[in-house]
């Protein structure tokens, strides 16, 4: 029997402070397929052959925190000219929270800080978002 997965319980481990985030998005990757036709060939079908791996960016969005600057200051290190690259794991967690599959992002960085609109009328929580792109993505079931 099938026990089919949650999209709720997770957890991102990033190497800040703080490892409590309200959404990731952008988990994926795709490889280019590239035709190819020998010139002998009397058909006219080509042969499909995989290019080069792309990988998604993802993006890490949370409640800002006063006091609470992790995402600033990881993305300051890019301005600076020496970009802090960091290994993200995210974990899909069971209703045990133990772990039941597992992204790995090689070597990730941000690349994009966006904030939410401010809004004086609203009651919604003051959000962040950090666009993280990457080298590589493991993806592990366990």
């Amino acid at each position: 029997m099938h026990s089919y997965l949650s999209n709720f319980n997770f957890q991102v481990e990033w190497g800040g402070n703080r490892t409590s985030f309200l959404e990731v998005t952008g988990l994926g990757m795709g490889v280019d397929v590239t035709p190819y036709r020998d010139g002998n060939y009397k058909e006219s079908i080509a042969t499909l052959t995989p290019g080069q791996t792309h990988f998604s960016s993802v993006v890490l969005k949370r409640a800002m925190v006063a006091g609470d600057n992790d995402f600033y200051a990881w993305i300051n290190t890019a301005q600076m000219g020496d970009v802090e690259r960091r290994d993200v794991t995210i974990s899909l967690l069971n209703s045990r929270h133990e772990a039941v599959m597992i992204w790995r992002l090689i070597r990730a960085f941000p690349s994009r800080l966006d904030y939410a609109p401010l809004n004086a009328l609203g009651s919604d929580l003051a959000m962040e978002s950090l666009t993280l792109v990457h080298e590589g993505l493991v993806v592990s079931k366990l």
